[in-house]
């Protein structure tokens, strides 16, 4: 149990997916404008790694044990199935959060973080529940980054920012201090 939740802590503070790894920048910085698009994403986000973790490792595990070489291939080929689904469960179920999130849903099949987040549960050897774990505390991580970060992002819409530093520049600046913080998280049990 101890491991476990060792497991989860690590990828949802110390190894942020977003903020210590650099994966998953795209929506990271293109759906944290407003805390709502932040939320609907992240949503999206903890289903998808969550269970693509599992399939993949059963995939893994049972398909291409002998073969891996051929992971990233099938581990995209799965990932794009399960992002195509929630697409479709989105538009038809909650077709104001499929349009607010526009682009950045099919995005999610190219998101790093979600192959990023397979391909390390392979690399460490995590059992199946330790692979759903990660996944779903991966996903949480980067949640929590986009959430943090729309608040960031909101405050600095009433803030009085320098012609030079508007837009990009103060967004990547920003981004950079956030990412700090969590970098503060190294060393935390001994991780």
């Amino acid at each position: 149990m101890k491991e476990i939740i060792l497991i989860a802590i690590s990828a949802i503070l110390v190894e942020n997916f977003v903020l210590t790894k650099f994966l998953g920048i795209c929506p990271f910085l293109g759906v944290s404008k407003k805390l709502s698009t932040a939320l609907g994403m992240g949503g999206a986000v903890v289903f998808v790694i969550t269970l693509s973790s599992a399939v993949t490792w059963v995939v893994y595990e049972y398909l291409l044990y002998d073969y891996p070489y051929l992971r990233t291939i099938a581990f995209i080929l799965v990932i794009a199935a399960l992002v195509q689904f929630v697409e479709i469960v989105l538009k038809k179920f909650v077709p104001t959060l499929y349009t607010a999130l526009g682009i950045y849903l099919p995005l999610i099949t190219t998101n790093c973080a979600v192959l990023g987040s397979a391909l390390l549960n392979v690399e460490r050897g995590y059992t199946f529940f330790q692979a759903l774990v990660f996944g779903f505390a991966a996903s949480v991580g980067f949640t929590l980054a986009l959430i943090l970060f729309s608040g960031v992002r909101e405050r600095m819409e009433t803030s009085d920012i320098p012609i030079a530093f508007q837009g990009l520049p103060i967004t990547l600046i920003a981004a950079a201090l956030v990412s700090v913080a969590f970098v503060g998280f190294q060393g935390l049990f001994g991780i």
